[in-house]
């Protein structure tokens, strides 16, 4: 059964960000059987239109400046879209806008949303374009007036009639019932997709024109967490933009969870997704290395991440993304145990014998000037140290971490030496080959390293020794 009561609702807008961008005018076409009624309104964003947006819909600056504001109209928009069908072109972008006005004001909004794109795509799949001007063409619709809030809710009406003369009402609902059970997949996906989606754990990547990869993602259910990505109510515009830009989804099945954490960060590092970033390669790698300058003077100095042994970090400390990550944490620590950042290299004395500034404002315990012993300091650097000290490879080689999936009786593999990650396999012929070809793989990777550690850490993990040095 058809919904009884619809509104079809169009927007125009400041921008395509409903967090930042507002709505200029408001188009909404109630109807109720045979019953139609329509309402428009401008609406002032309360703050400047961009001059290609005034060129793109021909709402001016000067146009909404008497308008009422969202405030004045929100009590109206609500009581006329109260208990409908929201029905749009493009609906989770209406959709969204409409909501983050009402959550401004500190109101809820919550409808049933339905995307006329998609239901153009359904009945209408031979045509090659979608939107609004397509429609108008294709189904000979009209309106009065070509362009404007009420104009495109009066198409979308004439649309919406000729799928219920044509295609008839049984077919027409239940392609409504399909997309109000499914998560609002974007118009151009195909809803059989998350039908195909395993739930099972895995590494999912979405891609926009020309086969752009713009993300890149891991779960222990894909289906869940990718449907969750199109589910979201567009809460946070970066879903709202990766909803409209995603063309193709693809996927990599993986047995257990740390196989999808393991490769999703291989994959952000190697193809460097446009909307991942906290996974992306620190290629300024570096870690604080203890140096003993003479008996009891322990001195530090900053390596890079390719020049240290990650496989003995007897005497190194903490993983940084670059050198200024490595110097603000260094200052930390100093203040924290009121070491001396002459003594640590972070400040140049002003002349032979003067205290860092620190020890002037009693920061310092005076190791610069020799009120305490350079023994007792580097004792006192040790001890604050251990909070970054790194974990030494616990083996005498190359191991197998192994997952396994009873339900499904598949076994992984992951192959790993010195901390880094050289593979995984799902044979043992896939395992001798990754051993064999090891020592040309597998750089060393900060987010690998904390990977394996915590994993290392937790009960029952299975290991197996497959290679010594």
């Amino acid at each position: 059964m058809i919904h009884a009561r619809l509104a079809f609702i169009e927007l125009e807008t400041t921008g395509a960000n409903p967090v930042r961008d507002r709505i200029t005018r408001i188009g909404v076409l109630e109807a109720e059987g045979d019953r139609v009624s329509t309402w428009s309104t401008l609406v002032n964003p309360q703050r400047p239109i961009p001059e290609f947006i005034q060129q793109l819909n021909g709402i001016r600056n000067e146009t909404v400046v008497d308008a009422p504001t969202f405030s004045q109209v929100a009590a109206e928009l609500a009581d006329r879209l109260h208990g409908r069908l929201f029905i749009a072109h493009h609906a989770r972008f209406n959709y969204g806008f409409v909501k983050s006005e009402f959550q401004r004001l500190g109101k809820s909004f919550r409808a049933d949303v339905l995307c006329t794109v998609r239901l153009s795509r359904k009945f209408f799949p031979e045509q090659r374009k979608h939107n609004l001007d397509s429609l108008r063409a294709d189904h000979d619709s009209t309106t009065g007036e070509r362009y404007g809030a009420v104009a495109d809710t009066l198409l979308l009406w004439q649309f919406w009639c000729r799928l219920k003369r044509d295609r008839g009402e049984e077919a027409l609902a239940a392609a409504i019932r399909q997309q109000l059970k499914c998560p609002s997949l974007p118009p151009h996906l195909d809803s059989a997709l998350l039908d195909d989606l395993p739930a099972s754990p895995g590494v999912y990547l979405f891609y926009g024109d020309n086969d752009a990869l713009l993300y890149v993602g891991k779960s222990v259910n894909l289906r869940q967490r990718v449907r969750s990505h199109f589910a979201s109510d567009l809460r946070e515009y970066k879903e709202m933009r990766l909803s409209q830009q995603v063309r193709r989804i693809h996927w990599h099945e993986t047995v257990g969870e740390l196989g999808a954490l393991l490769l999703e960060s291989r994959l952000v590092k190697e193809c460097q997704p446009i909307h991942n970033r906290r996974l992306r390669r620190a290629s300024e790698l570096c870690t604080w290395q203890l140096v003993q300058r003479a008996p009891g003077d322990y001195r530090l100095r900053l390596v890079s991440g390719e020049a240290a042994d990650f496989v003995r970090p007897e005497d190194l400390f903490g993983l940084f993304a670059n050198r200024r990550e490595a110097t603000d944490t260094l200052r930390k620590l100093a203040a924290t145990h009121e070491l001396c950042p002459i003594i640590l290299g972070l400040e140049k004395p002003a002349r032979p014998g003067r205290p860092c500034f620190a020890h002037q404002v009693k920061q310092c315990r005076g190791a610069c000037v020799g009120k305490e012993a350079v023994g007792v300091h580097s004792v006192r650097l040790l001890s604050a140290l251990m909070e970054l000290k790194l974990t030494a490879w616990p083996y005498p080689g190359a191991i197998g971490v192994i997952e396994r999936d009873e339900s499904r009786e598949v076994e992984e593999v992951h192959v790993v030496n010195g901390w880094r990650h050289l593979g995984s396999a799902r044979s043992e012929a896939e395992v001798q080959q990754i051993l064999l070809g090891q020592s040309g793989q597998g750089r060393f990777d900060q987010d690998t390293y904390r990977l394996l550690v915590a994993h290392l850490r937790k009960d029952r993990v299975r290991v197996r020794l497959l290679s010594e040095r």
